[in-house]
């Protein structure tokens, strides 16, 4: 088993100078596409640097100073295995998500430029990082989609408190829960304000919830749960009336049938939902729902419990 920070390189903040001490030591570097525990394993892909491309991967491995203070949970991929004239092992860093290494110090680093790495390994034959990025770049854009979707399905009067709410995470991740949960705030005085009559209320936010229903990136967005959590703080009976009151849209109710298959709801009033808003939601699943609609249907609403 080869584990990071075999050297003693784990301990104090990782740096660039240290690194590159390292490097300048070192005989043979072995690049192999798997975490620490894969590298001997059969099928692995991985590549020898020697001389001069030595030096290169020093100039490419180039990280910011005192590194980011956190680990990443992950094993982490390629992994780079540095030797020595005497052919010992000095050094086991990993890369993370092609953009930070670990193993130099006693926290993560992030690498000055990850995509001129990803390419000259791409170069050599270590295509896997390369291609995690494409895929990655994939699924970043259809994440921009969804939020935009559901940002144009906000109505006016909620759109600019919506846009604020929905902002991506930043590299600090306390400040931006701090400003989720302002803006969380905020949206849930505003529809209040913009929307007093609860009937009125209900239907416009089944309808915004019903808009990332069908959503193919996994799971529900911290903006998704946002509109969810409104509607699990609203009266029941006035839910189950407002989608009685009126001939719902099948976005309003995608929003219900995602609102009533949570846990929250289930746990709260059980599964049994009273006709005829049962047999729509199953009707409405039944002819057009999604896989994922079906699963959430058969373990939520279809239920025999108690009833709201």
């Amino acid at each position: 088993m080869i584990y990071e920070g075999t050297t003693g390189t784990d301990e104090g903040a990782p740096t660039t100078a240290r690194l590159r001490e390292v490097l300048n030591r070192a005989e043979r570097v072995l690049i192999t596409e798997g975490p620490p525990s894969e590298v001997n394993s059969a099928g692995v892909a991985r590549i020898v640097v020697t001389g001069a491309e030595i030096a290169d991967l020093a100039q490419l491995l180039a990280i910011v100073d005192g590194g980011t203070g956190d680990r990443c949970r992950c094993q982490g991929w390629p992994t780079i295995l540095v030797h020595d004239v005497d052919d010992e092992l000095i050094a086991c860093w990993t890369l993370h998500h092609q953009t930070g290494v670990r193993g130099i110090g006693d926290c993560d680093a992030d690498l000055l430029d990850g995509p001129a790495l990803t390419e000259w390994l791409a170069e050599r034959g270590l295509t896997g990082s390369r291609e995690a990025q494409a895929e990655l770049a994939v699924q970043e854009a259809e994440e921009d989609r969804r939020r935009l979707r559901w940002l144009e399905a906000a109505p006016d009067a909620l759109r600019d408190a919506a846009m604020e709410l929905s902002e991506p995470p930043g590299s600090d991740m306390e400040a931006w829960s701090d400003r989720v949960g302002d803006a969380e705030d905020r949206l849930a005085a505003l529809v209040r304000a913009c929307y007093p009559d609860g009937i009125e209320r209900i239907s416009v936010l089944l309808a915004w919830a019903g808009v990332s229903a069908r959503g193919s990136t996994g799971g529900l967005k911290w903006y998704d749960i946002a509109v969810e959590q409104q509607l699990l703080a609203e009266d029941p009976a006035l839910i189950l009336s407002a989608l009685a009151a009126q001939s719902p849209s099948a976005t309003q109710l995608d929003g219900a049938a995602q609102v009533f298959a949570s846990l929250e709801w289930t746990e709260a009033h059980g599964r049994q939902l009273p006709e005829p808003v049962r047999s729509t939601l199953i009707a409405h699943i039944e002819a057009s729902g999604t896989d994922p609609m079906r699963f959430r249907m058969r373990h939520g609403y279809y239920g025999a419990e108690r009833s709201v």
